[in-house]
């Protein structure tokens, strides 16, 4: 154990950066590198999407512009300052206790997230140490990395758009606002030093301010509350504070105001800071399919025992207090769309997800429904395939999923609950809230949860609080069912039950001075009278069944739906009536006739009601021409008592007998309507499913081609992209040689003509054009064109010979105005050693030659004063 927290504890002692790059990414990577002083104390582990058969240079460039050693990461390997490390091509990469650790990809490449699985990593081994910087890249990878990074306390950096040749990876990473600084790559690494630097001072300020909290911690948390009350509208008194102090502290220290009047100061001089604050406040921990565990538990314990509660299918209702921007309420409804289609039992049941949050920006993310590509990391390629449809900002929740969630900016701990609740899952926010509001909001859990239903508390949570309202099912996960027990008051303070409330007549009520005044009208108030007590219930209704007017107590044979407040005949219906009101509606309408129901029995009635019913299209008067009467008239049911008179016995057989007909036509007429209209239905659905199967069919194998075409494409990018970058390196290295060539014959003035193997000049030096008369133009010219001041005429055929034989030649030629030169004609090589003209140097010995002549008359002159002296001497 002392290994392994010596080994934690020197992994942590100096930060490591990590860079996600994609196309056109390496142009970022040059620039960052080249700012990074080598004693940082940093180290650097770049993560790049590479193609996998490609090996390329990336070490190779990326070392041209830093000092630090550039090596690719290998398995096992520690970490060290000051070293950069690079992917290696087709792995991936990740972090514990500062080794590396390299293993084979499982997804399929296009679906591979290797910058966000080595983000991640190095979040849960560094923690605030851990910084991110997303550099210029097609797609998203990267951004739920970030935003681990920053859940750990480290740091998250992106390139600015504007300066990234592909913009989607920084774009995603702000959009998703997991960004702390956004700065073009050379700046970066500047923000990424003031970042360290300012860690390591964090410490010691944070020992001040927690000096400072122990002496006037109470009174100064009371106005960081009434601030944020203020500004934002929110009540953060019943949060622990410990909780509150921790993310007080970390603003106190990032700023670096170690006194507690200097951060207040700042606060209310800078209002930013108080959504700054607010946003670490509240804490967004989420991610699609989070704890597998606990889903397949769901899955296997919940929505069985919720059909079992509902036999004959319902419609099941969820809530998710703090849903952040909405993946879990999305994985609720995704896993029981997969249940109910597994089961066979979807027409049967439905499922209506209450999706609230404070954080009003998380609420419009969660219902706009778009995010990453990275998110293919926590779902599996079926269910982005089945529920998500693919976009240019990565994936959208299906509308089939995003109309099962209902999103809503909610308070839970002020606003009114939602009720009659099947399922309730509220993780990892009762950590952070005092004991009695935890004791409270589960008396308000068990208040909105229906008896049975079942709640789900995070893996540091639980009902202690509250442990006679709840009952705890088996297995590791969470997971409580509602004890029938009355539940107590709600105390004052927090939000009350819906009151309940009744139709009220909107009619006006006479003054009483007017009422006075008026004139009773006998005829109108005995037809009211008559109307309100003696004549049948009816509705008036719209050919589509939108009703328009009530007339009598319709209160027997209609009631609200479910949900939103629906005026249509059908769904307000009640059961046993519904079915045969809706036949009777249509074929009235339909056929233009009255339509009768004899006898139809209400089935949620005890005793058993019978109604009959009239359906009477209407034309006149104009007004109400394309509206439907419907009259409810109740008639009562076959006799059950056993009559003693056989007279009595025969005639209620005989009512028995009648009605059980009547009931037996009307099921008749309803299975053959029935039959008929699935006939028609059934062809439409076939017809309809077939062209749904193929376009589905066309739509896969083209998404299919276009996913393997985008794969292909970016590969192709980044490898042009690194092409383009060497030849742009080979370009530069070429000039500075063409350069240094040139000063280097400027520098010795000697006069070189290069021809190629047609004896046309290629190239001159400036000092040729004392010896040939060049112009710039005369490029391309046959060498024998060209007017020389050398008395030179065998030079075609010397540098014919040179060509033929590769033996170079060397001759001192005399120019026309006396000058003398030494010409020396040699092959001209390539690197690959191919013959590919000639070079002719021209080398001025004319000083040299005037010596030499002068030498020699000095000479010649010696001698014949020598012979002089001889012969006066009769030397013979």
């Amino acid at each position: 154990m002392n290994n392994d927290n010596t080994l934690a504890a020197a992994s942590a002692a100096f930060p490591i950066v990590g860079i996600g790059a994609s196309a056109g990414g390496l142009t970022a990577l040059e620039q960052f590198l080249s700012h990074v002083p080598p004693q940082s104390g940093l180290a650097i582990v770049v993560v790049q999407h590479r193609d996998p058969k490609s090996q390329g240079m990336l070490v190779e460039l990326l070392q041209r512009h830093t000092p630090m050693p550039v090596q690719q990461a290998a398995d096992q390997m520690t970490v060290e300052p000051d070293h950069v490390y690079v992917i290696p091509p087709g792995r991936d990469l990740s972090l514990m206790h500062g080794v590396l650790h390299l293993f084979e990809p499982t997804e399929a490449r296009g679906l591979r997230q290797p910058i966000d699985f080595f983000f991640k990593s190095l979040a849960d081994d560094r923690q605030h140490n851990s910084i991110g910087v997303i550099l210029s890249g097609m797609g998203s990878d990267g951004t739920l990395g970030l935003r681990a990074i920053r859940q750990a306390g480290g740091a998250s950096f992106a390139q600015t758009p504007a300066s990234a040749q592909f913009d989607s990876m920084p774009r995603s990473s702000i959009d998703a606002d997991v960004v702390d600084a956004v700065a073009p790559a050379d700046e970066l690494p500047a923000k990424v030093i003031g970042f360290v630097k300012r860690i390591r001072l964090v410490g010691d300020i944070q020992a001040q301010v927690a000096a400072e909290f122990q002496r006037t911690a109470a009174g100064f948390l009371d106005k960081i509350l009434v601030l944020l009350r203020t500004h934002t509208g929110h009540d953060f008194s019943a949060y622990k504070k410990n909780t509150i102090m921790r993310r007080v502290e970390r603003r106190m220290g990032l700023h670096l105001l170690p006194r507690i009047d200097d951060y207040l100061r700042y606060v209310r001089e800078n209002p930013k800071e108080i959504e700054l604050l607010l946003g670490e406040l509240l804490i967004g921990v989420t991610s699609f399919f989070r704890d597998s565990v606990v889903w397949e538990e769901i899955k296997r314990e919940v929505f069985p025992a919720l059909q079992g509660n509902h036999p004959d299918g319902a419609l099941l209702r969820a809530w998710i207090p703090g849903c952040s921007t909405g993946e879990e309420a999305y994985s609720l409804a995704m896993l029981f769309r997969e249940s109910m289609d597994a089961g066979g039992t979807a027409h049967r049941y439905k499922l209506l997800v209450f999706a609230s949050d404070l954080d009003a920006d998380a609420i419009s993310r969660a219902r706009a429904g778009v995010y990453p590509e990275s998110i293919a990391a926590d779902v599996s390629p079926e269910r982005l395939k089945r529920f998500f449809v693919p976009e240019a900002a990565g994936y959208r929740v299906s509308s089939e999923i995003r109309e099962m969630v209902i999103f809503a900016e909610q308070n839970v701990i002020a606003d009114p609950p939602f009720t009659r609740i099947d399922f309730l899952s509220c993780r990892n926010l009762l950590i952070y809230l005092e004991a009695g509001l935890q004791e409270k909001l589960l008396q308000l859990f068990h208040y909105s949860l229906v008896p049975g239903g079942f709640l789900l508390l995070g893996n540091s949570e639980s009902v202690a609080p509250a442990s006679a309202l709840f009952s705890g099912l088996p297995g590791r996960s969470r997971i409580y069912r509602r004890l029938d027990v009355p539940t107590p008051a709600l105390p004052s303070g927090m939000p009350s039950a819906f009151s309940q409330t009744g139709l009220r007549s909107s009619a006006p009520v006479p003054h009483a001075a007017n009422a006075a005044a008026m004139t009773p009208d006998l005829q109108v108030l005995v037809e009211q009278l008559v109307l309100a007590n003696y004549a049948p219930a009816a509705l008036l209704v719209s050919a589509k069944g939108e009703m328009l007017y009530f007339s009598g107590k319709t209160g027997k044979y209609l009631e609200p739906a479910a949900g939103k407040p629906n005026l249509n005949l059908i769904a307000m219906a009640r059961e046993g009536l519904r079915q045969a009101l809706s036949e009777a509606f249509y074929r009235a309408v339909r056929e233009s006739k009255v339509t009768t129901l004899k006898r139809v029995r209400i089935d949620n009635t005890r005793p058993a009601k019978y109604v009959d019913v009239v359906v009477q299209p209407l034309n006149e008067p104009a007004a109400l021409n394309g509206t439907a009467l419907i009259v409810f008239r109740e008639v009562d049911g076959p006799s059950t008592r056993r009559p003693r008179m056989a007279t009595a016995t025969n005639a209620g057989e005989a009512q028995r007998i009648a009605a059980a007909l009547q009931e037996l036509q009307h099921a008749r007429e309803d299975a053959r309507s029935t039959r008929e209209e699935m006939q028609t239905s059934q062809e439409e659905l076939k017809s309809a499913n077939e062209e749904l199967q193929s376009t589905n069919e066309e739509l896969q194998s083209t998404n299919e081609e276009l996913t393997t075409s985008k794969e292909e494409m970016q590969s192709m990018n980044e490898e042009l992209q690194t092409i383009n970058n060497e030849l742009r390196l080979k370009v530069a290295e070429v000039s500075r040689a063409s350069n240094d060539m040139r000063n280097l014959l400027d520098s010795t003035e000697i006069a070189i003509l290069f021809l190629d193997d047609s004896l046309h000049v290629r190239r001159f030096t400036p000092s040729t054009t004392r010896i040939f008369k060049l112009i710039p133009g005369d490029a391309g010219r046959s060498i024998t064109d060209i007017v020389c001041d050398l008395s030179y005429p065998s030079l075609l055929a010397d540098a014919q010979e040179v060509l033929r034989t590769l033996v170079f030649r060397e001759i001192d030629v005399q120019a026309t105005d006396a000058r003398w030169f030494k010409v020396r004609l040699m092959p001209y090589r390539t690197h690959d050693n191919r013959i590919d003209g000639l070079v002719i140097t021209f080398a001025d010995i004319s000083t040299s030659k005037t010596l030499e002549m002068a030498l020699r008359q000095a000479q010649a002159n010696l001698q014949v004063l020598t012979a002089g002296q001889e012969s006066s001497h009769g030397v013979p």
